[in-house]
């Protein structure tokens, strides 16, 4: 197997936001629509989190809270910016599902739902570049995943951009069609990011969690490429 040559460093500047982060690449990855055993276990872990699940509980969540803080911080509302693990939670409450796209994004929803974290998977062979975690200045392109045609950035944002000054994920909210996963992605490169609230053991045992999960059902081997513990 070749080495995956792609890198991740973060600026100083969103450091010092509060943001926590953690990335890896996964390589050989087989990855399919499901499985029989992964739709059990899907079903069996969703039901869990379903238990205890309110939107009061959503709204006093230590770590969804501090995710509101991170975009305070940035300068976002958060009416219009919400965390990707907060909107998957209410989507779980009012419809009692998850919406099922492939194992690797399955996989990542799964794990941002029971860690509370935001996570995010990219296709490494459609990135361009390395990535950078850093504040925007404007300039970037962005182009939404399941938009029809690109968005304006606004500057003073965190992102994450690759050489090719292409934001594959703005926040930690909205990922792009450039880098989507499929069925044919054999490279994932994934983002496991926390905020002021997460601590680095919160963001270890997530990362481990997704490298167990998507062993475990997609095979590979990954490469941590940024981690803060």
């Amino acid at each position: 197997m070749n080495d995956c040559k792609i890198t991740f460093d973060v600026d100083d500047e969103v450091l010092a936001l509060g943001l926590t982060v953690a990335a890896i690449v996964v390589q050989g990855i087989d990855n399919q629509k499901s499985t029989p055993e992964f739709d059990a276990f899907f079903e069996r872990e969703t039901r869990q989190v379903l238990q205890d699940l309110s939107l009061e509980n959503i709204k006093r969540d230590p770590l969804l809270q501090g995710f509101r803080q991170l975009h305070e911080r940035a300068g976002c509302s958060n009416r219009k910016t919400i965390a990707a693990s907060e909107n998957l939670l209410k989507f779980l409450l009012k419809t009692g599902h998850l919406p099922r796209v492939n194992l690797l994004v399955d996989i990542y929803n799964l794990v941002s739902l029971t860690s509370r974290l935001a996570l995010g998977a990219h296709d490494v062979r459609s990135i361009g570049g390395n990535v950078r975690l850093r504040m925007t200045n404007g300039q970037e392109s962005f182009w939404p995943i399941g938009s029809r045609e690109p968005a304006l950035v606004k500057p003073g944002e965190y992102a994450y951009i690759d050489d090719n000054n292409d934001i594959i994920c703005r926040l930690e909210v909205r990922q792009v069609e450039k880098t989507k996963v499929t069925l044919h992605t054999k490279e994932c490169f994934y983002i496991i990011q926390g905020n002021p609230a997460v601590t680095s053991d919160d963001l270890k045992a997530a990362t481990e969690n997704l490298i167990e999960l998507t062993r475990r059902f997609c095979g590979g081997e990954e490469r941590i490429l940024y981690k803060p513990w």
